[in-house]
């Protein structure tokens, strides 16, 4: 079975566009995505739509939960108090932006979803199997990565949330955080497609492709966003 994985799109329709026209020159049986709808570019709402349209599933991420329910805050970690300034002002215009077809669709998520293949479990969550919004970074020791399989109870993990994409194995358990379609943070600005094909292995694959990020920077800045966020998507960090 071949997976195609839509890692934190963040209000990025154009880079979704794109990732998804990879799935389908890929030739995916299957498409997913790991929540993190909306914020830091303005396209919420036909993101959202563009997921419906085409019977994307997928599971509920920090900022889905805390948009959709209205939370005073995303739940989000940040490095600096201006970033932290800057986050708050992009939540709350994602609050007051969307629409109530996108906050009704984002409480419809599901917290993981799982499935088997080639007889092996997969879970696909947000950020890891207990909490949406704690960071799983890859440098993490090997004894937090065994704790959160037996958490998640699968083989196969598959989530998203730090916007970094890796890849580990460690013994017949397999680690795959799919990176972010619409914000990546390593350094390549270019959108992130993971393609997963599980058959007797697992193998994965991160597809990274230009997308028109400019018409998103304009897009940014037009509709009210800070200027930091059309950075943010130029530098990718």
């Amino acid at each position: 079975m071949k997976l195609g994985i839509l890692g934190d799109i963040h209000g990025n329709i154009e880079a979704l566009k794109v990732a998804y026209q990879i799935c389908l020159d890929e030739k995916v049986d299957k498409v997913y995505h790991t929540g993190d709808l909306g914020g830091y570019a303005p396209f919420v709402n036909e993101v959202v739509d563009f997921l419906v349209e085409h019977k994307i599933e997928g599971v509920q991420g920090n900022y889905d939960e805390a948009v959709a329910y209205d939370r005073p805050h995303c739940g989000c970690k940040y490095e600096n108090d201006h970033q932290a300034a800057m986050a708050y002002i992009s939540f709350k215009w994602t609050k007051k932006n969307v629409s109530e077809r996108a906050k009704n669709y984002m409480k419809s998520l599901p917290f993981s979803i799982s499935f088997q293949v080639e007889g092996k479990k997969v879970k696909i969550f947000h950020a890891t199997p207990l909490k949406n919004n704690l960071y799983w970074y890859e440098e993490r020791d090997t004894k937090f990565y065994l704790l959160m399989a037996e958490k998640a109870n699968a083989q196969i993990m598959i989530y998203g949330h730090t916007h970094i994409p890796y890849f580990r194995r460690i013994d017949d358990y397999y680690f795959i955080n799919a990176g972010s379609v619409g914000q990546p943070k390593d350094g390549d600005p270019r959108t992130c497609l993971c393609v997963i094909e599980i058959d007797k292995d697992v193998k994965v694959q991160f597809i990274r492709k230009e997308y028109n990020i400019q018409k998103v920077v304009k897009a940014i800045i037009q509709k009210g966003l800070p200027e930091f966020f059309a950075e943010k998507l130029i530098l990718a960090k």
